[in-house]
């Protein structure tokens, strides 16, 4: 099993293929296991990369909580120098694409292509009495709820009313699998998450990508982000909620290969 050491964190990943990496950032309720129709499908593409975050699945935990997707984004460049990787492109997934934007925006000759797939507007969306509501709720969950009863709560609305059954229990599955030391990490950076001055630092292409039927980031956010991103493209995953590269892997795949290399899968 793969692991890498980025600082004093020990940092487990999946990889698979052969090309140009692509690294692959899962989100709040997920860990490396979520990419697997990804790792599977665009390996005949790319040499494809899923970490598991600090706290999340077999990585090991942050010493101290972090408060900010700047610190995930500190520990994600150290992973990729580990690796010896000078160039990139980079596919975040809601809480991975806030990682995702900290790194782009302050690496921009590492990241060679960005893809946002359901991207957070964390704290920018929201007031700061219903911010400080998220936060201690989130926090409350994970002090007082077993993972799996996590999971059970939330999976309503990670996906579409007519994803799959496997779909839905895998997803609960891997959701049920949280700690809280980075369920924890994850919802102060959130509450801290003001990234609207970033974007328009993003000066290498970009690929927006949402389910349509997303209830946690809707379309509406993430069109915010197609007008602050300079020459972003859009695409939508039809009849699909935010778990959408879970829901429809073959569309959501097609989008990812059509913009990195151009060709239709």
């Amino acid at each position: 099993m793969p692991y890498a050491q980025a600082g004093d964190l020990s940092i487990y990943y999946e990889i698979s293929g052969n090309g140009f990496p692509l690294l692959l950032l899962h989100g709040m309720s997920n860990n490396s296991q979520s990419w697997v129709q990804q790792l599977a499908e665009l390996q005949h593409h790319f040499t494809v990369i899923a970490w598991d975050a600090p706290g999340y699945g077999r990585s090991s935990d942050p010493k101290e909580q972090f408060r900010s997707f700047e610190q995930f984004a500190d520990v994600l460049k150290a992973f990729i120098d580990k690796l010896g990787y000078k160039a990139i492109y980079l596919l975040g997934h809601s809480m991975g694409a806030a990682i995702a934007i900290e790194l782009s925006s302050r690496y921009p000759e590492l990241v060679k292509a960005l893809i946002l797939a359901d991207a957070t507007r964390g704290a920018s969306a929201l007031s700061a009495e219903e911010n400080e509501r998220r936060l201690q709720n989130r926090l409350k969950n994970i002090g007082t709820l077993t993972p799996a009863e996590i999971a059970d709560r939330r999976i309503g609305d990670m996906l579409a009313p007519q994803a799959a059954e496997e779909v839905r229990e895998r997803a609960k599955s891997i959701m049920a699998q949280i700690r809280p030391a980075g369920y924890k990490s994850v919802a102060y950076s959130l509450s801290n998450a003001y990234q609207t001055e970033l974007l328009p630092r993003i000066s290498m292409p970009a690929l927006l990508i949402y389910g349509e039927l997303d209830k946690v980031t809707p379309v509406s956010d993430g069109l915010i982000f197609h007008r602050q991103i300079a020459h972003s493209l859009f695409r939508i995953v039809p009849n699909a909620g935010h778990l959408c590269y879970q829901e429809d892997p073959k569309t959501f795949n097609g989008f990812v290969i059509e913009f990195l290399t151009g060709k239709q899968s």
